[in-house]
């Protein structure tokens, strides 16, 4: 019986994780002013009709702190490489010298390191509300089990008191992690 309910918990502190790790993902490819490689981590190339990930098609390095470099395994594919971060959202402008593709990142205004600090804000949020219905499924699953006699008022009462552990350790997170974002964004 108790077994259950630490599976549910187990269960639980893993969606919990997954939240956390998909917000750091996007952390990543928010632009802080330094080129990074993550920058273009979630690029596709319209490679023959099939979208690939750029990492599959070239590597990606940061020779400069506003520089970022892409190398394509195939010099055929600079082309489509280039037409691709024109068509994203990255809002940079892609050189091409023949051989590789250069990015310069120029600085950020005061205003859109706000407006980014913004928007690391609102991710935050929408990470701390998923961790709260994950929360609240734990939660039903529990009540579900102590109603269905698997387990008794104690355990569920228990289980309810990690749940609620569960989720001041991840709410933290989320929060550590923003701040520590915002705080690399707002830095000049």
């Amino acid at each position: 019986m108790a077994d259950d309910v630490k599976r549910i918990l187990s269960d639980t502190e893993k969606v919990m994780q997954k939240a956390i790790d998909a917000m750091e993902g996007d952390f990543a490819s928010i632009r802080t002013g330094r080129a990074s490689p993550h920058l273009v981590d979630k690029l596709q190339v319209d490679y023959h009709g099939t979208h690939v990930p750029l990492q599959q098609l070239a590597s990606i390095s940061a020779p400069e702190a506003q520089k970022l470099m892409i190398r394509p395994y195939d010099p055929g594919t600079l082309k489509l490489i280039e037409k691709a971060i024109q068509a994203s959202d990255i809002n940079l402008t892609p050189t091409n010298d023949g051989k590789v593709v250069i990015l310069s990142i120029p600085p950020l205004t005061q205003e859109r390191r706000k407006e980014l600090a913004k928007v690391v804000s609102k991710r935050v949020e929408e990470t701390k509300v998923a961790l709260r219905n994950h929360r609240r499924e734990g939660m039903e699953k529990l009540k579900g089990m102590e109603d269905d006699d698997k387990i008794n008022e104690d355990q569920h009462k228990r289980g309810k008191q990690d749940l609620e552990s569960l989720i001041h350790k991840y709410s933290a997170k989320a929060d550590e992690l923003g701040g520590r974002k915002e705080k690399e964004i707002l830095e000049m």
